[in-house]
């Protein structure tokens, strides 16, 4: 499964960004989804997830009420929708895909990893 997120850029605090996961599986329905990210010097951090099905999802303290997560099985695609950006959301995204139907917040349980897309917040 090779997965490319891509949306990333460079957007002023309070603004929005949608990131997408386009993923080369063939049976992309039956894989959990997740966002992390990783900003400089700090370790990689959960930032959301959702179930095979989209019915499922968790978001971490952080981004709750602000970033969304979400997919369509259809266009083998999982989506972040960020909205109220902050300064401190600056970092490199990485999407992942886990065999399991729901992964939630583990980084462990995923397999396969994205190549990361930067999400930039001026203040």
């Amino acid at each position: 499964v090779q997965l490319q997120a891509f949306g990333g850029g460079l957007v002023q605090a309070g603004g929005s960004l949608r990131l997408s996961c386009a993923a080369s599986a063939r049976t992309f329905s039956v894989y959990g989804m997740g966002w992390f990210r990783q900003a400089p010097g700090k370790e990689r951090e959960f930032v959301a997830a959702i179930n095979w099905s989209g019915g499922t999802t968790v978001h971490a303290d952080s981004v709750k009420g602000r970033f969304s997560i979400s997919r369509d099985n259809a266009k083998k695609t999982a989506y972040l929708q960020m909205n109220s950006l902050k300064p401190e959301d600056t970092a490199v995204y990485y999407c992942a895909a886990s065999t399991l139907g729901f992964a939630g917040g583990e980084p462990n349980e995923y397999t396969y990893w994205g190549q990361g897309t930067q999400v930039t917040v001026s203040s």
